[in-house]
């Protein structure tokens, strides 16, 4: 089980950091596309395609941080009756709020994996490019799919809190 945590924790702060880097290369493309935009009359012109590399990237940068969103419990919590709680109560709510959130994670992996496998069945291609839509959606599944285990990690240590030292993140 320890193992498996500390597995969870490394790939989802992996996961972050490519997807940090792939923010980062979105980013600078966008610049670049739009300094061509501004001297096109010089015969430089922006980045072909670059609204549909912005939005298969920015799927992917999506998808690819929320494990270590997860893992941090960076996700939105209304805890401001909650401290007010008895600390089992509160303990209550937190699993909770854990359980609910390892069934979204699950439902979405799943949606964004039909989803994918329907775009690949249909071969649907992006306008400019011509790029299989289902590209888009195809990069962004092990970062959704590693969410629900993520999810599924934090459940764990809730219900379980003496492994939350576990690893290398105090979680």
């Amino acid at each position: 089980m320890t193992t498996f945590i500390t597995w969870t924790q490394q790939a989802a702060r992996l996961s972050a950091i490519t997807g940090g880097l792939v923010l980062l290369g979105l980013m600078v493309m966008t610049v670049i596309s739009v300094i061509g935009r501004g001297i096109n009359a010089y015969g430089i012109g922006p980045i072909p395609g670059d609204f549909e590399l912005i939005e298969y990237g920015t799927a992917f940068v999506i998808f690819w941080v929320l494990p270590w969103c997860q893992m941090r419990h960076g996700h939105v919590a209304v805890d401001v009756l909650a401290r007010f709680f008895p600390k089992g109560l509160s303990h209550l709510i937190n699993i909770i709020s854990h359980g609910i959130m390892l069934i979204m994670a699950a439902f979405v992996a799943r949606q964004l994996t039909i989803g994918c496998l329907d775009k690949f069945a249909d071969g649907e291609t992006s306008f400019i490019l011509q790029m299989p839509v289902w590209w888009g959606m195809a990069v962004a599944l092990p970062g959704a799919w590693l969410w629900m285990i993520t999810a599924l990690v934090t459940l764990i240590l809730a219900v379980m809190p003496s492994l939350k030292g576990v690893g290398h993140d105090t979680v």
